[in-house]
C-alpha cells in the first residue's frame, strides 16, 4: 500500500514536471492526462488511451490514478516522456500534414497515434516527401450520388502539378469534374454523412459553391487523401504567395465551417413565409451558405460578411416592420444592402451563431 500510494505521487509529479511536455496528452494536446503508455512512456488522455489500447503490440496503458505502477515502470517514464517522444516520432511530419487535436474525429486521431507510433511515418530515418509528389493520388473514393440516394464508387485522381483534382463515373470517357486546387478544400464530416470516414470536399465552379461527399472503407486510406489534399493545397499556396510567412500559409490549406446547423429564413421582402435552411459558415472565404438540405451537392444562396466599419452587424431582434409568428430566437445580419433575418432553433443556437457571425465581422 505504502509502494502504490508512494508511486502514484512520483508518477503525478512526473506528469506535471516542468521542461517534459507530460502535462499534456502526447497525441491530442489535452491538458492534465491520466493515462500513461509504459510501453512508450508517454503520458496521454482518456481519448487516446482507447486507441492505444487497441494497438496491443505497440502500447500498453495504464491509469496514472487507478492502476498500480512498479517502481521499475516509474523510472522507464522518468527517462521518456512526452518530449522525448515527440523529438523521436515526430521528428520530421510535413507542414501539410494535419495534426489532430481532441475535438477532430476518430479516424485523423487513429491514424496520427499509428502513423507515428506503428508505421513510424515520421522518424528521424524517414525521407520527407515534397508536398508536390505528396499531393499526387489516385484511387476510388465512395461519393454520395445524385439526389442523396446511395454512394457510389468513383475514381480520383489529384495532381498537385497540374493544379487539378478529377473524378470520374464509369460512363465518362472524359472526368465529371475538373476541380482547381485554388479552390479546393476538405474537411471531416462524420455525422453530416453517417460514416466514421465521411469526408466533405468543397469548391467553387461557376461563381457556386460545390459540395462532393466521400468515403473510403479503409481508414488510412481516407486520412492519406485529406494529407495529399493538404500537401496540393500548400504547395499551391507556397508557389502562389512565395513571399506569405509559412505560419500565414498553414490554417489556409483547408479549414472547417466555423459554424454549420438549421436555422430559418425569410425573403429579401421580409413578407415570405420563412423557411428551413442548412446553413454553413466559412469564415475564412467571409460567406454565409445555405443549403435546402445538408447532403446538397449545390448552394441555394450565400451571404458575403465583411467588416463592421463597411456597415455589417449582427442583432438579436427584428428589423421594424418585420413580425415573427413563432416566439423564437432571431438574429438580424444587416450588411450595406439589406438586412437578412434567421430564427433559431433555440437561445443557445442564437449565441453560437452570432458569437460565430460576430467573429468574421472583427477580424
Amino acid at each position: 500500500a505504502m509502494d502504490y500510494e508512494r508511486n502514484k505521487a512520483l508518477l503525478l509529479e512526473l506528469q506535471r514536471a516542468a521542461g517534459t511536455g507530460n502535462d499534456r496528452c502526447a497525441d491530442c494536446g489535452d491538458p492534465d492526462p491520466e493515462w500513461a503508455s509504459y510501453k512508450l512512456g508517454i503520458f496521454i488522455c482518456l481519448n487516446c488511451s482507447g486507441i492505444h489500447r487497441n494497438l496491443p503490440e505497440i502500447s500498453k496503458v495504464k491509469s496514472l490514478r487507478l492502476d498500480f505502477w512498479e517502481s521499475s515502470l516509474i523510472e522507464f517514464m522518468r527517462n521518456h516522456g512526452n518530449l522525448w517522444a515527440k523529438a523521436k516520432f515526430e521528428a520530421k511530419v510535413p507542414l501539410y500534414y494535419y495534426i489532430p487535436k481532441s475535438h477532430d474525429c476518430l479516424v485523423l486521431r487513429q491514424q496520427w497515434i499509428r502513423a507515428k507510433y506503428e508505421r513510424g511515418e515520421f522518424l528521424d530515418t524517414q525521407v520527407c516527401q515534397d508536398p508536390c509528389s505528396a499531393g499526387s493520388r489516385e484511387g476510388c473514393l465512395w461519393k454520395l450520388g445524385k439526389g442523396r440516394r446511395q454512394f457510389q464508387k468513383r475514381q480520383f485522381l489529384l495532381s498537385a502539378r497540374e493544379g487539378v483534382m478529377k473524378y470520374y463515373s464509369k460512363e465518362s470517357k472524359g472526368p465529371k469534374a475538373i476541380i482547381s486546387i485554388e479552390t479546393l478544400n476538405a474537411m471531416f464530416q462524420v455525422e453530416k454523412i453517417g460514416h466514421s470516414h465521411g469526408l466533405q470536399i468543397t469548391y467553387i465552379t461557376d461563381g457556386q459553391t460545390r459540395n462532393l461527399f466521400v468515403y473510403h472503407e479503409n481508414g488510412k486510406e481516407i486520412v492519406d487523401w485529406f494529407n495529399a489534399i493538404r500537401a496540393a493545397r500548400y504547395h499551391y499556396l507556397k508557389t502562389t504567395f512565395p513571399n506569405v510567412p509559412e505560419p500565414e500559409l498553414i490554417p489556409r490549406i483547408t479549414r472547417n465551417f466555423a459554424q454549420e446547423g438549421y436555422m430559418e429564413k425569410t425573403g429579401p421582402k421580409q413578407k415570405e413565409a420563412f423557411k428551413v435552411r442548412w446553413f454553413c459558415l466559412d469564415s475564412q472565404e467571409r460567406n454565409l451558405i445555405y443549403f435546402k438540405n445538408p447532403l446538397d451537392a449545390f448552394a441555394q444562396g450565400q451571404v458575403f460578411i465583411g467588416r463592421r466599419d463597411e456597415g455589417y452587424e449582427v442583432r438579436d431582434d427584428l428589423p421594424q416592420k418585420v413580425w415573427v409568428k413563432k416566439k423564437k430566437p432571431v438574429i438580424t445580419l444587416v450588411t450595406p444592402v439589406r438586412e437578412f433575418v434567421f430564427i433559431c432553433e433555440n437561445d443557445r443556437k442564437q449565441k453560437e451563431w452570432m458569437d460565430a457571425l460576430n467573429k468574421v465581422i472583427t477580424q
